[in-house]
């Protein structure tokens, strides 16, 4: 069984190493809204923008949950089923190719019904020109996932994370540049999921044939398949409504106040998405390491990572999030004057990410152990609330009152699944650990930010300069806290 400190150090090793993939893959996801908003305005932005929503809105479906069941079932696999390990493979990027294909027809023919709908509809073309993309998505993030799962963090890094994120702005631009509309746009940015999507099969069958034994004739048989299924049902669901957690606010209000808020709104939220780094980081090796932990049953050390990654993911997460609400005007002037409206939104969407962190990686515990069913009803209710509050605050506030139902969303999806981890599975889990590392950012940063947004006002000195101090006073408030912050575990060697 792996101990505590071996398991930390796991973290912290792939943990660093994801994190750099991950600032990669913010940097290059700032840089594509930059571009859109410097090419198109906001009205451009937003017609891709909303063509994007849609696709990664039924991509949630077309994996077919086999990313996830990926990462759930092969660190099982690994332990004691080796000779089921390629049939696996091969079954999961199976399914979700042929998922992926049904999704895409069904997108491609609802694009077609709204086209019909309104002759000249830019959305609609737009989407309809990228939905054949989808099995080659729902292959590719299957395929990265097996590669995760299998212990390769850095092909999911390469592949995820720096490979696709980069190639989009620059084939967005060279489209543009060529004479390319939104619609062009945005079938540019599909276009690199093909190159990404063979480099995740090649790394993922390298891995398969390497790692697995001759597998025995019978595996339909096996039960295998069946449990894959099981537990992947939900998931369809639940991945599902997680992207429309994430795209559905861009869409209404796309629809309620035109493309041009559609494309502020999408603009802002990407902000705030870019900032999730050390989320995406910690998830990316801690999913994996939760299976098999409660595989084995070993609840102590799952609890001990989990204390330590929601440690690590206020205490890195936070300062960026001070620094995008206190100088919001300063980070959206890089899209363009047309982008000031945005400001509440970055304000709003930045706390609530913060007060959702809190909650640490809880849904990879949850849906580690099995309860994808759970997960999927979380979801739901939060999609629920997400769209009910959308329609009842956006003509109240405008954009700003759908960046308010998103955060009361993910706050209420958060709080279901800690409430469900601990009753159900019985493990110790709650928002105290995250408390202290939050103090600790919010007085590192957020007093010298907020200090030069009110003396030099918002301005790119004051931003750097409120960095600079920020990155002092945090740097050595963590060198003479570091015990009570896990971070003598970022300098442990592998046990």
């Amino acid at each position: 069984m792996t101990s505590t400190p071996t398991a930390r150090a796991e973290l912290a090793r792939g943990g660093a190493l994801s994190f750099v993939g991950s600032a990669v893959s913010a940097v290059m996801g700032l840089v594509l809204i930059v571009v859109l908003g410097r090419l198109l305005g906001d009205a451009g932005s937003g017609v891709v923008l909303q063509a994007v929503g849609a696709f990664t809105i039924a991509l949630g479906v077309a994996r077919f949950g086999m990313d996830s069941a990926a990462i759930w079932i092969l660190p099982r696999q690994l332990d004691d089923e080796r000779a089921m390990l390629r049939p696996t493979g091969a079954f999961l990027v199976l399914v979700s190719a042929i998922a992926g294909l049904v999704c895409a027809g069904v997108l491609f023919a609802g694009a077609l019904v709204v086209e019909a709908q309104n002759p000249g509809d830019d959305v609609a073309h737009a989407i309809r020109s990228i939905a054949w993309f989808l099995p080659v998505a729902s292959v590719m993030l299957t395929a990265l996932s097996a590669t995760r799962a299998l212990g390769k963090v850095t092909a999911y890094v390469l592949v995820g994370n720096v490979l696709l994120p980069t190639l989009r702005p620059i084939v967005i631009a060279v489209a543009v540049g060529v004479g390319a509309g939104a619609v062009g746009a945005a079938f540019a940015w599909a276009l690199p999921l093909l190159p990404a999507a063979i480099a995740a099969v090649v790394v993922m069958l390298w891995q398969l044939r390497r790692l697995g034994r001759t597998a025995q004739p019978g595996f339909l048989r096996s039960g295998v398949p069946s449990r894959t299924i099981r537990y992947a049902l939900p998931r369809v669901m639940s991945s599902g409504l997680e992207q429309l957690l994430i795209w559905l606010a861009v869409i209404i209000v796309g629809a309620l106040a035109g493309p041009a808020a559609a494309g502020v709104y999408g603009a802002a939220s990407r902000f705030v998405a870019a900032g999730m780094i050390v989320d995406t980081a910690l998830r990316v090796v801690v999913s994996p390491m939760f299976s098999k932990m409660l595989h084995r049953d070993d609840r102590s050390g799952l609890e001990s990572v989990y204390r330590t990654a929601t440690v690590w993911l206020v205490l890195f997460s936070t300062p960026v999030y001070v620094l995008l609400a206190v100088f919001a005007p300063v980070a959206l002037s890089l899209l363009g004057g047309s982008f000031a409206d945005g400001e509440p939104v970055l304000v709003v969407m930045a706390i609530g990410s913060v007060v959702t962190f809190l909650a640490g990686n809880i849904h990879s515990v949850l849906l580690m152990s099995g309860r994808s069913g759970l997960a999927a009803m979380n979801k739901a209710i939060a999609v629920a609330v997400n769209v009910a509050l959308i329609y009842l605050l956006v003509p109240i506030w405008g954009i700003t009152g759908a960046a308010v139902a998103w955060a009361a969303a993910c706050a209420i999806d958060a709080a279901l699944a800690s409430v469900q981890v601990r009753v159900v599975l019985g493990l110790r889990v709650s928002p105290v650990p995250g408390l202290y590392p939050l103090i600790v950012a919010l007085i590192t940063f957020g007093v010298p930010s907020l200090a030069l947004r009110l003396t030099l006002g918002a301005t790119w000195l004051s931003l750097f300069a409120a960095a600079a101090a920020g990155a002092l006073l945090f740097l050595a408030w963590c060198r003479l806290d570091r015990r009570r912050l896990h971070l003598d575990e970022l300098r442990r060697p592998s046990g």
